[in-house]
């Protein structure tokens, strides 16, 4: 569990001082704030909050018997390809955030197995976790530039959005491809005719 020996470092954008709030049930104080992401977040190539980029936080810090409530919402811009026509893709995600920051020494902290509840320290609450693990989660399994798109022809690898209408390919069982060959080649009237 962290402790008060290992403050958080107040220069980092993520890093919020509730001092203010003074464990004050009842009082709160909006947050609205531009972090940002300093490892690529998503799966790379596929979808992805990319490195860089800004994160924008429209949050409510709430002080309550047992910590810091934190509610509201996050949002980012993605990148990364259609799953089925692989043509480059960017959108928006936002999320809902609920979240209780403990303090040191309270039942809730006291209760909880270390890993199932955040914590303050030294009064100050780290977001970076909680907002990348919920916008991981948020990214969809499976891009898509359009809900209809249908994707590449499995053959030429065309995209069937710009491929002609009837596009297609003979395919010969191979157990049929040597007499398709010896009528291929027979003459025009036949192959027991003689020219």
């Amino acid at each position: 569990m962290p402790d008060d020996k290992s403050p958080l470092d107040t220069r980092n954008p993520w890093v919020v001082d509730t001092r203010e709030l003074g464990r004050r049930p009842g009082l709160s104080r909006d947050l609205r704030l531009s972090a940002p992401v300093r490892t690529e977040l998503g799966v790379p190539g596929v979808i992805a909050v990319p490195k860089g980029s800004e994160i924008e936080l429209d949050l409510l810090l709430e002080s309550v018997v047992e910590g810091v409530l934190v509610t509201g919402t996050a949002s980012a811009h993605t990148t990364g390809e259609c799953s089925r026509c692989l043509d480059p893709i960017g959108g928006d995600v936002e999320i809902d955030l609920t979240e209780l920051f403990a303090y040191p020494e309270s039942t809730t902290e006291a209760t909880t197995e270390e890993d199932e509840v955040s914590h303050l320290i030294n009064d100050r609450i780290d977001l970076e976790p909680i907002v990348r693990d919920a916008l991981v989660l948020a990214l969809p399994q499976v891009p898509l530039c359009s809900e209809d798109c249908a994707g590449l022809c499995p053959e030429c690898g065309g995209k069937w959005a710009d491929l002609k209408p009837g596009h297609g390919h003979e395919t010969i069982d191979p157990r049929w491809a040597a007499l398709v060959e010896r009528f291929d080649d027979a003459p025009a009237g036949g192959p027991d005719q003689e020219a």
